[in-house]
C-alpha cells in the first residue's frame, strides 16, 4: 500500500480525517488543570420551607489528578547559524488569515514553525497552552493533544507529512541530470505517566520516485521507527527533573553545525542508545552514548555497532537570545572506508587513490557563543579534534563567526548576516597526519548552500545572507557563498562527508566557485507550508580541472525544488 505516493496521502488523510470529526461537537471540552477547581453546578430555587443547598467544597488541587502544568518539559529550541528576527505585532501571521481578515495581535502560539521545513523534534514541542481555561486559540484537532486520561496520564498524538520535487543539474558534481520525488509521513504517540515515565514512539514511511540516478541512503526507508524511547525520571537537580532517555532517539545540539537531526533529508537522522537529559530556565545539561541508525530500504533500520557517539554538552542562556554552548564529543567508527572521487581528465598526471576515512576516534572540542542585543547579531562557534585515524594521529579544526544586523521597524523587516566558514584540510589526505576535520552528524545543507554540494571538511566559505518579509506569512531567503578548498591536494567533499572531487597533486587549485540561492516560503494556514527555491553553482578552476575526462563544462551545477508539507 506505500509504494505509490498517491495511496500513502490518501491513507494519511483518512487517519487525519478523525481531527474534524472530532471537532464537530459543540463545545470543546476543555480538562481541568491540575490548579483548577471544579465550578459548582448552577443553583436551583428551592421551596421557601426547605434548607438551601450547601454549596459544594472544592475538590482538592487537581481533583485527584497529576498538574501535567509543566509536563512535557521541553527544551527550548537553540537558535541556529545566521537566524532570522521575524517580525511580531499585530498581523496576518497565515495566507488564510490574510483571506479571512483575520488579524492576530500576536504570533500565535501554536507550536509548530511557521516553516515547510521543522528543524526540532516532534516531542520537543508542548500544546500547555491548551489546558487554560482562558486560551482563546482552538484548532480541529486539539482533542487528539493533550488527552488526561483518568488522573495521571497524559496523551498527545499528531504527525505530518511533505511532498518535494527536485529538478538537479550536474546532480551531485557527476555530470548527469537528476529529476524526482521525495514523500514521507511521519506519525506519532506521547503517553506520559505523571511527570515520572513517558513512552514515545514515532513511525516514519519515507520513498522515492523516478530518480534518474541511485537514490542516496537519505532518501528513503520504507516504514520504520523514527522515534522509539522511554524517559524515566531519575530526580531533580538544582529543582530541574533530570530524565534518561533509553532507545532509539533524534539528537539536536546547538547549532547544528556538528550534531543534527537533518531535517532536509527525507529519512531524518536517528541513533540508538541512551541520554541523560536535564533542562532549566538558563542551564541545560546532556550526557549520551548512541550508535547511528544506518537507513535500510529492504528491512527495519538498525543501528551501526561499529560506530559509538558519546559525550556532554552545556548549555547556559545568561538572558533572552543569547547562547553559551560548551561540548565535549567523543566518535569512534572502526568500518574501513575508503573514499574514491570521480577519475580526473588526463591532463593531472597523478592517479587520485582512495581515502580513508574509516577506523578512528576523534575527541572534538568546542564551544559557541551566539545572540543579539539591540538589533545587532552575532554567532560565533570554533572546535578543535585530536584522535587516531587508520593509524595515523588527528590534529583538525573547524571555526566560524558571523554578524548580523535586524531592522524590525523597516518594511518587510529586513535581516541580513556576513560569515565566514573555515573547516581544514590536509596537504596530504593519503598519509601522516590527519588534519581533514570530520564533520560529525551535521545539518549540512542549511549551512553551506543548498545546492547540497559542499561540506564542512577542506572549505572556506565567505557568505551573506538576507531575509526578507514582505508579509507576516512569507518568508524570502536570499543567499551567496564563495568556496574555497582549505588545502588543494585535499579533496571537495560533499555534506555527507563522501569526496566528490579530488585532485591530489594540488595542480587544479582551491577555487571551487560561488553559489547562489532565492528560497520562499508561503505559510498558508497553521497546518499547510509551500516552499520553493533555487541554487546556482558557478564552478571555478578546480571543478573545471576536476571535471571527468571530456567533461570540461560539467563544472556548474544548479537544483530548483518545490515542496509541500502538513503537519498536525
Amino acid at each position: 500500500m506505500f509504494r505509490y505516493p498517491r495511496l500513502r496521502w490518501v491513507a494519511l488523510a483518512a487517519v487525519l480525517a478523525a481531527g474534524p470529526a472530532l471537532a464537530q461537537t459543540p463545545a470543546p471540552v476543555v480538562p481541568l488543570n491540575a490548579t483548577e477547581q471544579a465550578a459548582p453546578a448552577p443553583a436551583i430555587p428551592a421551596p421557601a420551607a426547605a434548607v438551601p443547598t450547601p454549596t459544594p467544597a472544592p475538590c482538592e488541587t487537581g481533583c485527584g489528578g497529576f498538574d501535567f502544568k509543566n509536563v512535557p518539559v521541553v527544551r527550548p529550541f537553540p537558535r541556529p547559524g545566521m537566524f532570522p528576527v521575524p517580525p511580531t505585532g499585530p498581523g496576518y501571521y497565515s495566507l488564510l488569515d490574510a483571506v479571512r481578515g483575520n488579524c492576530l495581535q500576536a504570533p500565535p502560539k501554536y507550536p509548530y514553525p511557521r516553516s515547510a521545513l521543522m528543524q526540532p523534534s516532534f516531542f520537543d514541542t508542548s500544546f500547555a497552552y491548551l489546558d487554560d481555561p482562558k486560551n482563546t486559540e482552538h484548532d480541529r484537532y486539539d482533542p487528539l493533544k493533550r488527552m488526561h486520561l483518568g488522573g495521571d496520564f497524559l496523551l498527545s498524538l499528531g504527525g505530518g507529512g511533505w511532498m518535494r520535487y527536485h529538478n538537479e543539474y550536474n546532480s551531485r558534481l557527476g555530470a548527469r541530470d537528476n529529476i524526482y520525488v521525495l514523500d514521507r509521513t511521519r506519525l506519532y504517540a506521547d503517553l506520559w505517566y505523571q511527570d515520572r515515565a513517558r513512552v514515545y514512539v514515532e513511525g516514519i514511511a519515507s520513498f522515492t520516485e523516478y530518480q534518474d540516478l541511485q537514490p542516496l541512503p537519505i532518501d528513503r526507508t520504507g516504514p520504520d521507527f523514527l522515534n522509539l524511547f522511554v524517559d524515566l525520571k531519575l530526580g531533580e537537580v538544582l529543582d530541574k527533573p533530570v530524565y534518561l532517555r533509553a532507545g532509539r532517539q533524534e539528537l539536536l545540539l546547538g547549532s547544528q553545525r556538528l550534531v543534527s537531526p537533518l531535517e532536509w533529508a527525507n529519512t531524518r537522522r536517528t541513533f540508538q542508545g541512551v541520554s541523560l537529559l536535564r533542562t532549566g530556565e538558563k542551564w541545560d545539561a546532556t550526557a549520551f552514548w548512541l550508535q547511528p541508525v544506518i537507513t535500510n530500504s529492504q528491512k527495519l533500520d538498525w543501528q551501526d555497532n561499529q560506530q559509538h557517539f558519546a559525550g556532554g554538552w552545556l548549555t547556559y542562556r545568561p538572558k533572552k537570545g543569547t547562547t553559551v554552548d560548551l561540548y565535549d564529543l567523543v566518535y569512534s567508527n572502526d568500518n574501513t572506508v575508503v573514499q574514491r572521487g570521480i577519475q580526473p581528465p588526463t591532463n593531472v598526471t597523478v592517479t587520485p587513490p582512495g581515502i580513508q576515512r574509516g577506523n578512528f576516534t576523534i575527541n572534538t572540542l568546542g564551544g559557541r557563543f551566539a545572540g543579539d542585543n539591540d538589533g545587532w547579531l552575532w554567532d560565533g562557534e570554533a572546535a578543535l579534534q585530536l584522535g587516531r585515524q587508520a593509524g595515523a594521529d588527528v590534529l583538525a579544526g573547524m571555526a566560524t563567526a558571523g554578524v548580523g544586523r535586524t531592522f524590525q521597524k523597516a518594511p518587510w523587516t529586513p535581516t541580513v548576516w556576513q560569515y565566514i566558514d573555515y573547516a581544514s584540510g590536509d596537504n596530504n589526505p593519503l598519509g601522516g597526519t590527519a588534519h581533514t576535520f570530520n564533520q560529525l552528524f551535521p545539518f549540512g545543507h542549511y549551512y553551506l548552500g543548498w545546492a547540497d554540494l559542499v561540506g564542512r571538511q577542506n572549505v572556506v566559505d565567505l557568505n551573506t545572507h538576507l531575509y526578507l518579509y514582505p508579509a507576516k506569512w512569507l518568508t524570502l531567503n536570499m543567499q551567496y557563498h564563495r568556496f574555497w578548498l582549505a588545502n588543494a591536494t585535499d579533496a571537495l567533499y560533499n555534506p555527507a562527508g563522501n569526496v566528490s572531487r579530488f585532485d591530489p597533486s594540488g595542480r587544479s587549485g582551491r577555487d571551487v566557485g560561488h553559489e547562489v540561492d532565492a528560497i520562499a516560503n508561503i505559510h498558508l494556514t497553521r497546518h499547510h507550508d509551500v516552499m520553493v527555491g533555487y541554487s546556482y553553482l558557478f564552478g571555478g578552476r578546480f571543478l573545471r580541472g576536476t571535471a571527468p575526462a571530456g567533461q570540461a563544462g560539467t563544472a556548474d551545477a544548479s537544483v530548483f525544488f518545490a515542496m509541500y508539507t502538513f503537519r498536525w
